[in-house]
């Protein structure tokens, strides 16, 4: 089994510093994630040799420390399935999420979601990895989601999530039509107070959710859009288009028009993700390609 090291060499500058400080200041290593290692034999060396995190680093030496789960303790079972990977290193991977599957297991589905097949093709590949999703997307939703492969690359990924370092471009088709070719919806959204399953535009209660959306095409009672978002709350497209009055297409929880298309979720597709990558800071984008079913539609609209 293989398991991702972060190594510093010790530069003049570098010699007589503690390791802790290399490897909180130097490496961006958390507390949290030190604690996870730092026990193990490999957890922390000094050329090979465990040590403690106050001795001082001497020129020359190398500095690693473990990243991968000495233990794993999501409790996600391994489960064969269909993977889309589209991106894939040592600390990340990106997968383009079928309509229809889960991201998480939960009531009900124990053994067919994203988190399942992800650790099967962890065991198949021989890699001491677990379950650490970055964001979610909904079960109707299809397109781009990324996971970690260990806490630190996670925790690195979270902190991007509602800055303008994570970037999640999605395609979809609302009911009416917009006014305007392109606005912004500045709206925060929480529970609904009526309703706890649902989200909502909450004013009292709600976290700040900016929205962008541009018109792609006008078909006579829908519109193609294209969203960014600059957060990324809980159903956050979903709930903004339907506040502003054209809610998705597909959608049950939040559109009260019956569609007649006969579709399983909301015509929502994660098409671009883009972020700083956890290990070198160089910017990563990828794509995905609309699902069959949505080009479909955009035929018969």
């Amino acid at each position: 089994m293989s398991a991702r090291y972060l190594t510093l060499n010790i530069t003049p500058e570098l010699a007589g510093l503690e390791v802790n400080t290399l490897l909180r200041r130097r490496l961006g290593l958390s507390g949290t994630v030190l604690r996870r290692v730092k026990w193990l034999e490999d957890g922390v060396t000094l050329d090979g040799a465990r040590v403690n995190v106050r001795v001082r680093a001497q020129e020359g030496q190398t500095l690693a420390v473990r990243l991968t789960d000495p233990v794993i303790s999501s409790g996600v079972a391994p489960a064969p399935g269909p993977l889309d990977i589209v991106y894939e290193d040592g600390d990340l991977v990106v997968l383009n999420k079928a309509p229809g599957v889960l991201v998480h297991p939960g009531h009900g589905h124990f053994d067919d979601t994203l988190g399942n097949f992800l650790m099967y093709h962890y065991k198949e590949c021989g890699e001491e990895s677990d379950f650490h999703p970055v964001h979610r997307l909904d079960k109707g939703t299809s397109g781009l989601v990324v996971a970690a492969k260990h806490p630190h690359a996670q925790e690195k990924l979270k902190n991007q999530l509602h800055s303008g370092a994570f970037r999640r471009v999605y395609l979809a088709v609302c009911d009416g039509a917009p006014p305007a070719p392109s606005g912004v919806i500045d709206a925060p959204i929480g529970r609904d107070p009526r309703e706890r399953k649902r989200m909502a535009v909450n004013e009292r209660n709600g976290k700040s959710a900016v929205t962008h959306f541009t018109v792609l095409q006008r078909f006579r009672e829908y519109t193609y859009i294209e969203c960014r978002l600059e957060t990324g709350r809980t159903h956050q497209i979903r709930v903004h288009m339907a506040f502003a009055g054209h809610p998705l297409l597909g959608d049950a929880v939040y559109c009260r028009r019956k569609e007649a298309f006969h579709l399983e979720g909301q015509t929502l597709h994660a098409m671009t993700l883009g972020f700083m990558h956890p290990a070198d800071g160089r910017y990563v984008e990828v794509t995905a390609p609309l699902p069959a079913y949505f080009e479909h539609l955009l035929h018969i609209l």
